[in-house]
């Protein structure tokens, strides 16, 4: 018995004998949906408006854009309140990020006008500290650009929390994106076991798995990984949908038999 046990595996190393079980596989994500197809109605403010003053009470995102000069080819942002996150992007590129402990961002740019798009997100955290009374959400405030107010905001709201329909939206083929976007991939379930998905190495976002929701992940979270319930896998092929704030330029994902942690 044990010799027999000692030749499978030993046949199993040189490749001659499939393992009885896969411990990894690789999603790749070929398809790409513009965040734009899930904009609610804009709204004009003169100053930077709260996820509350926008009628958003729970936990949401929304795309804050405006106008901005640059000169000597490196500027300064400053947001008073950020609650919780924000990505930054000047004419479509994401220059960096924002939270609640780090509101100040310093970026290259090319002299001239620009188009500022602040993507912020609300994770529906009660706010500690301070400001514990003060539980609005989104950014408010005062902003500035090298100590100059920034006025005249386009405010969106982006219905992407656990949204339906993400199957509904329009993919097109993956070209390099510089702001937040949808991905798309397919792959064939694997059988029996208990499945995870490997996260890391993106940013922040949703992840919806044949049309239904899956979880959310950020990278800060202890927990890398998102637990996939047989029930939501099909026989042959089945699709994921990845909603991804950062955009840390990864495209692939990996379903693991295990859970993982940082």
């Amino acid at each position: 018995m044990m010799k027999k046990q000692l030749l499978t595996a030993i046949l199993m190393l040189a490749g001659l004998v499939p393992a009885s079980k896969v411990t990894a596989q690789e999603i790749l994500f070929k398809e790409a949906a513009s965040l734009e197809q899930m904009s609610e109605e804009s709204q004009e403010w003169e100053e930077l408006p709260s996820m509350n003053d926008l009628g958003m009470d729970a936990g949401g995102y929304a795309l804050y854009e405006t106008q901005v000069t640059v000169s000597g080819g490196k500027a300064t942002l400053e947001i008073e309140n950020v609650r919780d996150y924000a990505v930054v992007c000047l004419d479509g590129e994401t220059v960096g990020e924002l939270d609640n402990d780090s509101r100040s961002l310093t970026f290259q740019a090319t002299d001239g006008t620009h188009t500022m798009q602040l993507y912020a997100e609300n994770i529906g955290r009660i706010t500690y500290g301070p400001e514990i009374l003060d539980n609005s959400k989104g950014l408010f405030g005062t902003a500035t650009l090298d100590a100059e107010p920034l006025t005249g905001w386009i405010v969106t709201p982006l219905a992407i929390h656990a949204c339906d329909g993400v199957d509904q939206l329009n993919f097109g083929p993956m070209e390099e994106p510089h702001r937040p976007c949808f991905y798309r991939g397919t792959f064939t379930a694997p059988t029996g076991g208990e499945w995870h998905l490997d996260i890391r190495g993106w940013g922040m976002g949703e992840v919806w798995l044949n049309g239904e929701y899956l979880g959310t992940y950020w990278e800060q979270n202890a927990q890398q990984s998102l637990p996939v319930p047989a029930s939501m896998l099909k026989n042959g092929e089945n699709t994921l949908i990845v909603f991804d704030l950062k955009n840390n330029g990864k495209r692939t994902m990996k379903l693991t038999d295990k859970p993982i942690f940082n």
